[in-house]
């Protein structure tokens, strides 16, 4: 059974998105919020899965609701799903930590395997903004160090992995799980780029990562 929270200022958005889930027998709504202090308290309450997020919340919006409830509950996958089909909204929810994003006007079918691809590790976008998702991970404003679109803990593991280390090895010296590995390198590639694994680490030895013993 995979725990969905719906997070959404429409309330009436939230009973059809919850009408929908309630015809899928994997899927349990566990909770909804219509605010960004709703939404880190119910994940902090429930524990979910998955959260669908909008990005127009009241009191910070989604992006910041994404990185508080991360930063508790990094395991937790957050999908944006939203009216926004730019860049500039797509780059803010890839820096907050998102596993995907997807339009409102999606088909039912789709939320649902999205849902499903998220919680199973994957990184899903919807197609309209497909042709964004490059764009986006490029061209993101510098923070003063390489790989500014990666949280602390994607930066952290890119190193490790220019280092040589092997997913295991990498979940034992963080203290993290396998899966948790799994899903940061899924959206280390994503943000950079990248095709697979090699490019990801020849990108990092080229920025000067993974030079420490």
């Amino acid at each position: 059974m995979i725990k969905v929270v719906v997070v959404d200022d429409h309330a009436v958005f939230r009973e059809g998105v919850r009408a929908l889930l309630a015809r899928v027998d994997e899927i349990e709504v566990v909770g909804e919020g219509g605010t960004t202090d709703e939404a880190i308290a119910i994940a902090a309450e429930v524990e979910p899965d998955v959260i669908l997020m909008d990005l127009n919340l009241p009191g910070g919006g989604g992006e910041s609701a994404t990185v508080a409830i991360l930063a508790d509950r990094p395991e937790t996958a957050i999908l944006m799903l939203t009216m926004y089909t730019d860049a500039t909204h797509l780059r803010g929810a890839l820096q907050a930590g998102a596993r995907g994003y997807l339009v409102k006007d999606a088909e039912p079918d789709a939320i649902v395997r999205a849902i499903e691809a998220v919680h199973g590790g994957q990184v899903i976008f919807s197609p309209d903004v497909g042709g964004q998702v490059i764009a986006a991970g490029a061209s993101v404003p510098s923070r003063g160090r390489a790989f500014p679109a990666l949280t602390p803990r994607e930066f952290e593991i890119l190193d490790r992995l220019g280092r040589g280390l092997r997913n295991d090895a990498i979940a034992a010296r963080m203290g993290i799980s396998m899966k948790t590995v799994q899903n940061n390198i899924s959206s280390i590639l994503l943000k950079l780029g990248a095709v697979d694994r090699a490019q990801a680490v020849a990108m990092a030895r080229d920025a000067g990562l993974g030079l420490r013993g």
